[in-house]
């Protein structure tokens, strides 16, 4: 959109400069006066329109200056907040392997302890078994 509105503007200010040209040119045709004056006449608005368009063009490159340095202020921000977003996201993802981690290893030893209480309890009852049933044979 700013480049449309940026060649508009060209274009009106390029009319506007040939517009006046054609009819400073135009004016100097039907003004009654001499050859000499005529011919300084058309040098001095050519000078006119050349400080105009140096003018312009100065103008211009102020504009482009300032639209690069606000790109390049843009995508210097826009780099930072990448980086900012990336390196949280390292963080979380640390977070969460370091909490996956220690729930991994939490159930690991509740489950280990579990096996070893449930296998010692199988040990006394086969023990307790065999004791009952020596009794048993004993009597």
């Amino acid at each position: 959109m700013a480049h449309d509105n940026n060649n508009l503007s060209k274009g009106i200010m390029l009319g506007f400069l040939a517009g006046g040209a054609l009819g400073a040119i135009l004016a100097l045709l039907y003004a009654p006066k001499s050859g000499k004056e005529f011919r300084a006449d058309i040098k001095h608005k050519a000078d006119d329109y050349l400080d105009e368009a140096e003018k312009y063009l100065a103008e211009a490159k102020d504009k482009a200056k300032d639209l690069i340095n606000e790109g390049r202020k843009k995508s210097e921000k826009i780099i930072t907040d990448a980086k900012s977003k990336s390196d949280e996201i390292m963080k979380d993802a640390e977070k969460i392997f370091h909490d996956a981690k220690s729930k991994t290893t939490e159930a690991y030893q509740h489950g280990k302890e579990k096996v070893e209480s449930e296998s010692s309890k199988i040990k006394e009852s086969v023990k307790a078994g065999i004791d009952a049933y020596k009794e048993a044979k004993k009597s």
